[in-house]
């Protein structure tokens, strides 16, 4: 059976078959394929094709892990190489056989090298985004970012720009593990009135990453890489995989990583003075995040601040808020009411797990915690 599909790949793409979508990394997205010696000077990539599915512009330089820049060791997070994009320099693949009209989640692997104001611009024509490297979350040097989008023709090209200006020709993030997902939006069932309570459709993971991904702030859900969900704050929260985490329910949830300055938000339909029970889950992700946390939970003008005491070693506990709805629409928050760091560098952020969330009708459901 599997030499028949294998043979029957290989038929559509030597009779010119469109083979659609598959989520995962991009046709050399981990750039492990790369340029000849002779499209090379020193580590600066001469020939705008010298990467195979890749075109560059500007000073774009090819990096090898273990590869030395003055005083730093460069690591690569997956594989042995990656690329880093001097000042307005940028890489670009065309992407085929997508389904307009549907969601894409874009998922790559970025480090600052020694510029602190580094920022990527992401640009999926006709939308882009600037994405801020200021703050790193992982003690490694490495994150990943997600970074949705609804394809507007069966064929995208994927920009990742560096718009930086350093003095110094050293500096410049360096990309890796290029891959994408496609998003499906979740429905309503009778057992929850949010889209994706468990938090188990969301971007792509890049295998052998243990970081998770960061999905940066948009004030947009339908072009959300956590459907059903909007990131309204100013930084950034973190999608963790059980596979690395310790996740209360599922596969899936959510690390609020920078206190007051993260948060997730939905808005959800409600009767004008029903009573509701926004139920859910709060924990630690058994990595080393210790300490007193606290997160606010928020249905309209409701809350309830629920208190968490981390061993770092996971857990977690349930907590349910109980409301009138004052209106036919209620914004559900969650916020991290406290900043922590990881105790075993005492520099990364990190902080408390939200997951299995739900909303109910007290009068037609039981709620179970």
């Amino acid at each position: 059976m599997q030499d028949f599909v294998l043979r029957f790949v290989f038929f559509c793409f030597a009779a010119g078959v469109a083979v659609a979508f598959t989520d995962g990394l991009l046709p050399n997205g981990n750039f492990e394929l790369g340029p000849q010696p002779n499209q090379l000077t020193g580590t600066v990539i001469k020939d705008p094709h010298a990467i195979p599915e890749w075109e560059t512009s500007g000073i774009v330089e090819y990096i090898k892990a273990g590869q030395k820049q003055k005083d730093m060791i460069l690591v690569v997070p997956e594989g042995s190489f990656a690329v880093r994009l001097g000042n307005e320099a940028s890489i670009k693949q065309r992407v085929k056989n997508l389904e307009k009209g549907e969601h894409y989640s874009l998922t790559f692997s970025a480090a600052r090298t020694c510029a602190q104001n580094e920022v990527l611009n992401i640009s999926i024509s006709p939308d882009s985004d600037v994405i801020p490297m200021q703050t790193m979350y992982s003690s490694n040097g490495w994150d990943s970012y997600a970074w949705a989008f609804k394809a507007k023709s069966s064929e995208v090209d994927i920009l990742i720009h560096n718009p930086g200006n350093s003095e110094d020709p050293d500096c410049g993030p360096i990309i890796d593990s290029v891959a994408m997902k496609t998003i499906r939006p979740p429905k309503l069932t009778n057992k929850n009135m949010l889209k994706n309570g468990d938090f188990e459709e969301g971007p792509y993971i890049i295998p052998n990453t243990t970081w998770g991904v960061l999905i940066p702030t948009s004030m947009e859900d339908d072009d959300s890489s956590l459907p059903g969900w909007i990131v309204e704050s100013a930084k950034a929260v973190k999608y963790l995989d059980s596979a690395h985490f310790s996740v209360p329910s599922g596969k899936h949830a959510i690390e609020l990583i920078a206190g007051m300055e993260s948060a997730i938000a939905q808005l959800v339909r409600t009767s004008l003075g029903r009573s509701y029970a926004l139920a859910f889950s709060i924990g630690d992700a058994n990595n080393t995040c210790r300490g007193s946390m606290l997160v606010d939970a928020y249905a309209g003008k409701h809350t309830i601040r629920v208190p968490y005491e981390s061993k770092g070693n996971g857990g977690f506990k349930r907590a349910v808020l109980k409301f009138k709805a004052e209106s036919e629409r209620t914004r559900v928050v969650f916020r991290s009411s406290s900043y922590n760091t990881r105790s075993d560098d005492l520099s990364s952020l990190c902080g408390p797990v939200v997951d299995d969330v739900s909303l109910l009708s007290v009068r037609t459901r039981r709620l179970s915690l």
